[in-house]
């Protein structure tokens, strides 16, 4: 590896797990813009969403993308991991900032196992389902059927969106992080990802 990974995917795909595995495979840093937003504003990223809406948190999002570049480019590295949030593809101030930092990764995973693990989160409150991301609670789903029909058609959009972006996409099959992370080792240095 000779420059910066970026991993772009669905939430749930599993950016952070593998690019924490990638970033020790490599020996290299591995950085997370969702915590980056959270070290910068004191607020994870869905309670900026939730408090202050869409157009805040990409903001949000944007300067953080701007500050890790300035970051990494003081630490004089060249070799390092970072992972997006899910929405990243449709942030392209924040795309402009990652651009310049390496290429872009996009880690596919299978729908239904992505929809499983956002219906694994979910909590009760009285009857209500809580702890679902913003675009599936703005619909106001009434059963997890409905959390994985509206997350069906989310995932089908943001997976066009992600291929058109990536240079290179990694079929995520493994049943478990360490089968998933040889995986996208295998992506990396095979000859027949796509380069741009």
């Amino acid at each position: 590896m000779s420059q910066g990974i970026i991993l772009l995917g669905i939430k749930h795909c599993g950016k952070s797990t593998l690019g924490q595995m990638l970033g020790k495979q490599f020996n290299c840093p591995f950085f997370d813009t969702d915590n980056v937003i959270s070290e910068m504003t004191g607020k994870t990223p869905r309670e900026i969403y939730q408090q202050q809406g869409a157009e805040a948190f990409m903001e949000a999002e944007a300067r953080a993308c701007d500050y890790l570049g300035r970051y990494l480019h003081t630490l004089g590295k060249d070799e390092y991991v970072i992972a997006t949030g899910g929405g990243i593809c449709t942030n392209q101030q924040a795309l402009d900032s990652l651009h310049k930092l390496g290429f872009f990764l996009f880690l596919e995973v299978p729908e239904k196992v992505a929809a499983q693990r956002i219906i694994d989160e979910i909590q009760w409150v009285d009857g209500v389902m809580t702890n679902l991301p913003a675009y599936i609670a703005s619909e106001n789903p009434a059963s997890t059927e409905d959390v994985a029909q509206i997350f069906g058609r989310f995932y089908q959009q943001r997976s066009n969106q992600y291929r058109k972006l990536a240079q290179i996409t990694c079929n995520l099959k493994g049943e478990t992080a360490e089968e998933n992370c040889q995986l996208l080792c295998e992506a990396l240095f095979s000859q027949d990802c796509h380069w741009d």
